[in-house]
């Protein structure tokens, strides 16, 4: 697994059907070293804070398979790194593959995973197809969210080194993103879910209303 590339940018103003939106998901491509900070890499920023960003999503990766199936699927060679949104370009690094609070070192900074990417309207915007929302949910490819657990600096070609996991059980993304989807679980899978302490409060708070429901 390494990065292969690095992509940032500050929120700027668009327009969508004649009304002005602020985003930061135009993400472009950077060389040389980049410095980690907690809450995003330098020269990186988020405009909705009430749903972007934060601590448990300072940085946001995306493998190049997934990008490669996006270009097959929506016939479109024109996509690249940076072209979802993601932070890290990166090789090797499946849904299926990682999992909730793996932890990993990457140049001289530490992260673990905190969660899927869910898609919001600007992902239609940057890629100017209005259903790929949905589709990209469905397919499973959603991407993973680091919160840093060590500051650093990173750049492209660095490995991602796996550190040994603190949690008590293996949660993958994919079963995370499925078990979503489904809006059901059982109390046991809930209870499994609940013990992973990477994962954030507000997913905690999502999977009790579903045990209550």
């Amino acid at each position: 697994m390494k990065i292969i590339s690095i992509n940032v940018s500050l929120p700027r103003l668009v327009s969508i059907h004649g009304k002005e939106v602020e985003t930061g998901i135009f993400k472009a491509p950077v060389s040389g070293p980049v410095q980690v900070r907690t809450l995003n890499l330098d020269g990186d920023g988020q405009a909705d804070l009430s749903v972007h960003g934060g601590p448990d999503k300072a940085v946001y990766l995306y493998s190049w398979d997934n990008i490669l199936h996006w270009r097959k699927i929506l016939q479109r060679e024109d996509l690249g790194p940076g072209s979802f949104g993601e932070n890290l370009t990166v090789d090797e690094f499946g849904e299926n593959d990682v999992a909730i609070g793996d932890e990993f070192a990457i140049g001289t900074a530490r992260f673990v995973v905190t969660q899927p990417r869910l898609p919001c309207y600007k992902l239609a915007l940057a890629l100017e197809t209005p259903s790929i929302p949905k589709t990209f949910l469905e397919s499973g490819r959603t991407g993973s969210y680091f919160r840093v657990l060590q500051e650093g600096t990173i750049q492209a070609g660095d490995p991602i080194c796996p550190l040994p996991s603190r949690e008590p059980v293996r949660v993958t993304i994919a079963e995370f993103v499925q078990l979503y989807r489904e809006k059901r679980a059982t109390r046991e899978q809930i209870k499994r879910i609940l013990s992973l302490g990477a994962l954030p409060e507000d997913w905690k708070d999502w999977l009790l209303r579903k045990d209550r429901s």
